[in-house]
């Protein structure tokens, strides 16, 4: 009994330094491609969002208003991308602890089959949900560009657009629907456990279900890219602490609504000045 004890718990440790290692390369792989892609941007080379260089979409000042750009199919394919990756390098690490506990559940359940298919299945679940957004995301980037609300470097071109993006998501994070979704993303254990479902199917689900509840807890924090800026690595990095904060800290639901108060204030301060 103590060396099968002794066993599970040297396959749960293994299983755990796997899939944080995952975790840690496909977010590093995430960060390097956003990273690239910014540096490309900030030179006036857009090639790998497949719209091409300089021209009419660089400008020196980066006050350049984009218009109506003519994007092709490829362009949005490459756009969807974009935001997809730049979604996983934010979001995964706030996935981590969920994903976590999701493996050392089914280790337990299969202590004598590899659960590596049911986590994998999950994770994928979770990504698909924000591959989902991605495309909402770039219709709507389409839609700003058309009516000239972006500038070149992907940010609020007015400031009533910016200020009203703001003041929204400052609201959102204070609505029960913001709160229950952040509940849920919160408590790895209470979902897993109200969740649950067995096979490789119940995994996927379990993953979109997952994915859903994170994209209602942060759709609108994402929406703070195009008042930042869609490729502003800062604040590209200050949405995705504020996502992992909200998730982590014991006192997350707090932290939240004092984010959301705060972008309320400055929304304010905005507009009067």
């Amino acid at each position: 009994m103590v060396d099968s004890g002794n066993s599970l718990e040297r396959l749960l440790n293994r299983d755990s330094s796997i899939i944080i290692g995952c975790l840690i390369a496909i977010t590093l792989l995430a960060w390097l491609y956003i990273v690239t892609l910014a540096q490309g941007m900030a030179r006036g080379d857009m090639s790998l969002m497949g719209i091409g260089s300089s021209g009419a979409l660089a400008n020196l000042t980066g006050s350049l208003v984009m218009g109506p750009m003519p994007w092709t199919l490829s362009t949005f394919g490459l756009m969807v991308v974009m935001w997809w990756i730049m979604m996983i390098g934010m979001m995964v690490p706030s996935a981590a602890p969920m994903i976590l506990i999701f493996a050392r559940v089914q280790r337990k359940k299969l202590t004598s089959e590899n659960p590596s298919v049911r986590i994998a299945l999950f994770t994928l679940g979770y990504l698909l949900l924000w591959l989902g957004f991605s495309l909402v995301a770039t219709l709507l980037q389409w839609g700003f560009g058309f009516f000239a609300l972006l500038t070149s470097k992907m940010a609020s071109s007015s400031t009533y657009f910016g200020v009203a993006i703001l003041f929204t998501a400052g609201i959102y994070q204070l609505t029960p629907l913001k709160q229950a979704c952040l509940a849920k993303c919160q408590s790895p254990i209470i979902f897993i456990s109200s969740h649950w479902r067995d096979g490789d199917w119940g995994a996927f689900k379990m993953g979109l279900a997952h994915g859903a509840y994170c994209v209602g807890c942060c759709w609108f924090l994402m929406g703070l890219l195009f008042f930042g800026g869609v490729m502003n690595l800062v604040w590209i990095a200050i949405i995705a602490i504020i996502v992992l904060l909200e998730k982590i800290l014991p006192r997350g639901r707090l932290f939240s609504q004092a984010s959301g108060i705060g972008m309320i204030c400055f929304s304010v301060l905005l507009l009067l000045q």
